[in-house]
């Protein structure tokens, strides 16, 4: 598995860093954020270090789609599935990511605006 020794979310895939784990696959873990922005905030990541979306779309054919089952799987456990949730990626500084391994935002709980920021 491929991982980032500084990276924060590479330390909570190898247990280093302690987290509410939600959801775990063989290729993604999903856990609780600790600055929640909806009722229902969860980060899903992939296991192996990618450092965006746009890398985690070129690196492996079907692992994108792990990630998005992964986050539905979770948008179902929360309850929030059927009354809708959102699946946020930010790609980049400018588009808000802080940690720079790949995660989706699981987003629901409690009505969404738009536009988001």
């Amino acid at each position: 598995m491929v991982s980032e020794a500084d990276c924060l979310f590479c330390k909570i895939v190898a247990g280093e860093i302690p987290a509410k784990i939600v959801h775990e696959t063989d290729r993604t873990l999903a856990f609780r954020d600790v600055n929640p922005q909806a009722p229902t905030h969860v980060l899903v990541v992939t296991k192996e270090h990618y450092p965006d979306a746009a890398a985690l779309a070129a690196a492996d054919h079907g692992l994108a789609d792990d990630v998005i089952k992964a986050a539905h799987a979770v948008a179902e456990q929360e309850g929030v599935a059927a009354s809708g949730y959102r699946l946020v990626f930010n790609t980049g500084a400018e588009a808000g990511q802080t940690v720079f391994h790949v995660h989706g935002h699981v987003l629901g709980g409690r009505g969404l605006t738009w536009p988001p920021g």
